[in-house]
C-alpha cells in the first residue's frame, strides 16, 4: 500500500495552550499493532509527513489504522485522534486519494482478539435437599491479542454471572508474555432457587461475561476486551463451545465528539493469490536463465527492471528469486557492465537511479541487516542514548551552546562510527564481497587510466547507499525501533554526511570543496591528520579484492598430512591464517609468499569439534587437524571459522571424530573409506543471515507487476518489431528511447515467451475463481504487500 497523506485543523488536546505549541507524529497499526511511526513534527495544528512505508502483512488483521499523537515530554504521549479502515474496505480506497474525520481514541474500545469458550448446565442435588443448577464454564484460550507497548502482554480473564440481584466474579492465572494464551481453566457457578433469589435461566436476563485484561503489576490493568454470553441460550446438559470475538466495553457506545481535524490518505492494497508451485516452474525458470542471456537487455528480469523505472519496489522480488538461486551475482554483474558501457566519465560511476543500482540496494537491506546490526547498532545505541548536542552549525545554535564542545562530541562519535566501518571487513557478508569484486573488475576495465575508479565503484554503494543511509535512518534498517528526535535526527544527520564524505573522498581523493558548508569545511579538517584515506583504502581492498586479510591469525599444531595415528608427535607448530576468501598455515608469522597449505573457502568446507582443543576443518580433499592451544582459543576459531564458511554450498553435515587408518575409521570401525560421518557437525548459524524466501510468492508478485503493465509490454515488443524492421540510418526513435533494446531480436522472442507464460498462468488463476474455495485447504493462500507514506500538514 503506498501512502501519501495530509492533516488538518488537528483538534484540541487536554492541557493548557496544548493547540499552540503542537507536537504531533503518526503510527500505523494493523489492528492493535503499531508497525511504523512518522518522526515527530514541530508546533503545528496541519504537520506534513513526507515518509513512505513498504511493508509485506504476515499475519490476517480486521483493521488498517492511523493514530495521530500529541508528544510529550513528561509524560505519556495523548492521542489526538485515529482512522480506521476494514481490511474489506482498503480495495475500495486503493489508488485515490480520500479525505477521513478523525475518530476519539477510547482506550476501552481499543480491542482485538478472540476467545475460545466452553459452557454447560448440570442439575445437582444440595446438602439441604433441594434441587439446582451448576454453571461450569471453561476458558480455553485467546488468539491475536494485541501487543502492549511493542511486546506481548501478560493476560488473564475474569469470568462473572450476573443476573438480578447478583453478581459472581472468579479469576484466572495470568499468563505471561504472549498474545495467544492457553488458559484452560475451569469455573462453577452455583445457582439455587429459593423464594427469596430465584434465577429463571431460561427466561430471565442474566448473562456470563468475561473481561481480558493485561496485567501491569504497579499500575492499572490494561482492558483488553470483553464479550457477553447469554444464559438462556444453555440447555440443560448440553455442551455449549464457540468462540467469540472481543468487543469494547459496553459494546463500544459511542458520545457526540469535538471536531478532531481530518487526515488525507493516499493508499495502495495489493493483495495476491498464490498458486501451487508446478505453476510458478515456467516463470521462474525464464527469470533465472536471464544471466546467461546475450545480451543482457535482452533477459525477462531486464525487461521487468526496464518497464518498471519509476517504481524503486518493483525490482524487489526479482532480487529475492535470484537470491534464493544464487543468481544475483551474475545478472547484477552483466547488468552493471551495460551501465558502464553507457557511463562516460568515472567520476559519475553508479550514480544514478539505474536497474544495477536499485538491484544492489536492495541486495545489500537483505544480505546485510545483521552486518549492519554487529558494526553499527553499539554505536547507534550510544548516540541516541547520551543524548549529547553535536550541534555546529552556529545559525542553529542554542541560546548556551557551546560550538567547541559540540564539535568535539560530533568528532568523537564520527571517529567511532568510522571505526567501526573500516574495522568491520571480516563481517561483511561474502555475497556482497563478491559483488563489490566484480564491480570494481568492471570499473578497472572500463577505465584503466585511472587509479581510483576501483575504490569509488564499490563506495559509492557500500558508503553512500549503505552505511551512510543506515547511519542517517536507523529505524529504515531496524537499528532503532522508532525515529529518533529531532535533535538525535541532526546529530545522525552530521554524522551521516561526515561518513559519506570520508568514504567517497578516501576513495576519490577529493578536495574538501565538495562541502557547501563552511563549519563542515572547518570540521572535517580535523580528519585529515588520522589518514583516513589509507584506512578507507584498506577497507574497500578487503572487502572487494582477493588480497588475504588477517582476521584472525594465530600459532597452533596442525596434525602431519601423512595417515598416522593422532600423536603428539605428528603435530607441527604451524601459524594459521583465515580471511574471508581462504584459509592457509605457514611456517612463520607474515609469510605471504610461500605457504604449505591454502583451502579455498567457497567449498564444502566446515569446522568441526573433535575434543576440547582440537578441531577439524573438514574439505573435499582430505580433513586437517588442529591443535589450539586451550579450549577457549578452539572456540574462537570455530565462531570465526564457523563465519566465514556459513554461506558455503555444501556443508556437510557429519564427520568422523577420529581418522582413518589401516582401513577403517578408528571412530566408528566403518570400513568405507567414503562413508559419510559419524557424528553432526559444529552448527553456526548466526541471527539473520538465513533468507526466509517463499519463492512462489515472489514470482506471483512478478507476474502481478508484469500484468498491470501489459501495455508497457506491448509498446516494448512495437519497438522491437520497428527497430528489426527499419533499415535507414541509426537514429533513437520516440518509442524506443522509453526502453534499452540492444538486439531487438532476442528482446522480441523474450517478450513472446513472457506472453505465453503470463497467459498460461492467468488462465490458472481463472481456473481457481471459478471454484469454491474453502478455507485452509491447499496451497493457494492470500498474501498482502504495502507501500506506506505519510504526508500530513
Amino acid at each position: 500500500v503506498t501512502i501519501q497523506s495530509e492533516a488538518k485543523n488537528l483538534g484540541p488536546v487536554s492541557g493548557p495552550n496544548r493547540q499552540r505549541d503542537l507536537c504531533t507524529f503518526c503510527t500505523i497499526s494493523l489492528d492493535q499493532e503499531e508497525v511504523f511511526r512518522t518522526k515527530v513534527y514541530d508546533k503545528s495544528v496541519s504537520p506534513f509527513y513526507g515518509e513512505d512505508f513498504y511493508f509485506e502483512i504476515p499475519r490476517p488483521f480486521q483493521c488498517l489504522s492511523y493514530y495521530v499523537y500529541a508528544k510529550s515530554v513528561f509524560q505519556r504521549d495523548l492521542p489526538v485522534g485515529k482512522v480506521s479502515i476494514r481490511k474489506d474496505d482498503l480495495c475500495k480506497y486503493s489508488g485515490k486519494e480520500n479525505w477521513f474525520s478523525l475518530q476519539p481514541v477510547d482506550p476501552n474500545s481499543e480491542v482485538q482478539g478472540k476467545v475460545h469458550l466452553e459452557m454447560r448446565l448440570n442439575e445437582v442435588i444440595t446438602d439441604n435437599g433441594s434441587v439446582g443448577q451448576h454453571l461450569l464454564v471453561r476458558i480455553i484460550e485467546c488468539q491475536e491479542l494485541p501487543l502492549i507497548s511493542g511486546q506481548n502482554c501478560d493476560p488473564y480473564a475474569t469470568v462473572s454471572l450476573v443476573g438480578p440481584a447478583r453478581s459472581d466474579q472468579k479469576k484466572t492465572k495470568v499468563k505471561k508474555k504472549t498474545s495467544n494464551p492457553h488458559f484452560e481453566e475451569t469455573f462453577f457457578f452455583e445457582v439455587i432457587y429459593c423464594r427469596e433469589n430465584v434465577i429463571d435461566l431460561n427466561r430471565s436476563t442474566a448473562h456470563m461475561t468475561f473481561d481480558l485484561w493485561n496485567n501491569e503489576n504497579l499500575a492499572q490493568d490494561v482492558f483488553l476486551g470483553e464479550t457477553r454470553v447469554p444464559v438462556k441460550i444453555l440447555r440443560k446438559d448440553s455442551i455449549h463451545k464457540a468462540w467469540y470475538l472481543l468487543q469494547p466495553k459496553g459494546n463500544g457506545s459511542k458520545s457526540k465528539s469535538d471536531d478532531l481535524g481530518s487526515l488525507r490518505l493516499k493508499l495502495t492494497y495489493i493483495e495476491d493469490t498464490v498458486l501451487p508451485s508446478a505453476c510458478y516452474t515456467p516463470l521462474c525458470n525464464l527469470l533465472l536463465k536471464s544471466p546467461d542471456v546475450k545480451p543482457i537487455s535482452a533477459s525477462a528480469a531486464h525487461i521487468l527492471g526496464d518497464i518498471y523505472r519509476e517504481r524503486y519496489e518493483a525490482v524487489l522480488p526479482m532480487v529475492r528469486l535470484l537470491l534464493h538461486h544464487n543468481r544475483f551475482v551474475p545478472f547484477v554483474s552483466a547488468v552493471a557492465a551495460l551501465e558502464l558501457d553507457n557511463t562516460q566519465e568515472a567520476n559519475t560511476i553508479f550514480r544514478g537511479n539505474s536497474l544495477a543500482t536499485r538491484c544492489i540496494d536492495d541486495m545489500m537491506k537483505i544480505v546485510g541487516k545483521n552486518y549492519l546490526a554487529v558494526t553499527l547498532k553499539p554505536v547507534i545505541d550510544e548516540i541516541c542514548e547520551s543524548n549529547k548536542t553535536c550541534e555546529i552549525d552556529p545559525v542553529k545554535l542554542k541560546e548556551g551552546d557551546n560550538v567547541e564542545v559540540n564539535k568535539e562530541n560530533l568528532q568523537g562519535y564520527v571517529q567511532k562510527v568510522f571505526s567501526s566501518i573500516t574495522q568491520s571487513s571480516s563481517s561483511c557478508p561474502p555475497l556482497m564481497c563478491d559483488v563489490f569484486r566484480s564491480l570494481r573488475h568492471l570499473a578497472c576495465k572500463r577505465f584503466p587510466a585511472d587509479p581510483h575508479v576501483q575504490y569509488s565503484a564499490v563506495s559509492s554503494f557500500v558508503f553512500l547507499r549503505f552505511f551512510a543511509v543506515a547511519v542517517l535512518s536507523p529505524h529504515s534498517f531496524q537499528l532503532r525501533s522508532h525515529h529518533p528526535d529531532p535533535e538525535i535526527s541532526r546529530t545522525l544527520t552530521l554524522i551521516s554526511k561526515t561518513i559519506q564524505t570520508l568514504g567517497s573522498w578516501g576513495s576519490l581523493s577529493k578536495k574538501l570543496s565538495s562541502f557547501k558548508e563552511t563549519y563542515m569545511y572547518d570540521f572535517f579538517k580535523s580528519f585529515q591528520e588520522d589518514k583516513c584515506i589509507e584506512k578507507v583504502k584498506k577497507f574497500l581492498d578487503e572487502i572487494s579484492s582477493n588480497i588475504s586479510k588477517e582476521s584472525m591469525s594465530k600459532r597452533i599444531q596442525k596434525r602431519a598430512q601423512g595417515k598416522k595415528r593422532l600423536g603428539k608427535r605428528n603435530f607441527k607448530k604451524r601459524w594459521l591464517r583465515v580471511s574471508s576468501r581462504e584459509l592457509s598455515y605457514h611456517k612463520h608469522k607474515g609469510e605471504s609468499s610461500f605457504y604449505h597449505c591454502r583451502l579455498k573457502i567457497h567449498r564444502s568446507s566446515k569446522t568441526c569439534r573433535s575434543q576440547e582443543e582440537m578441531f577439524q576443518v573438514v574439505h573435499s580433499e582430505k580433513p586437517l587437524y588442529v591443535q589450539a592451544g586451550n579450549c577457549v582459543e578452539a572456540s574462537e576459531w570455530l565462531e570465526v571459522l564457523g563465519q566465514v564458511t556459513r554461506c558455503n554450498e555444501g556443508r556437510l553435515a557429519n564427520f568422523h571424530t577420529s581418522n582413518y587408518t589401516s582401513g577403517t575409521w578408528q571412530c566408528c570401525k566403518n570400513q568405507n573409506n567414503n562413508a559419510p560421518g559419524c557424528k553432526p557437525c559444529t552448527t553456526t548459524v548466526l541471527a539473520n543471515l538465513q533468507l526466509d524466501i517463499d519463492c512462489d510468492r515472489e514470482t506471483e508478485r512478478v507476474f502481478s507487476l508484469l500484468s498491470s503493465n501489459d501495455t508497457k509490454l506491448q509498446d516494448m515488443e512495437d519497438a522491437c518489431a520497428s527497430m528489426a524492421v527499419y533499415q535507414g540510418p541509426q537514429r533513437e526513435q520516440e518509442e524506443c528511447s522509453k526502453f534499452t533494446i540492444q538486439e531487438p531480436k532476442e528482446t522480441f522472442q523474450t517478450l513472446k515467451q513472457l506472453r505465453n507464460v503470463m497467459e498460461e498462468l492467468q488462465r490458472q488463476h481463472n481456473v481457481r475463481n471459478d471454484t469454491t474455495a474453502q478455507y485452509g485447504s491447499g496451497r493457494t493462500s492470500s498474501l498482502s504487500a504495502h507501500h506506506m507514506g505519510g504526508a500530513l500538514r
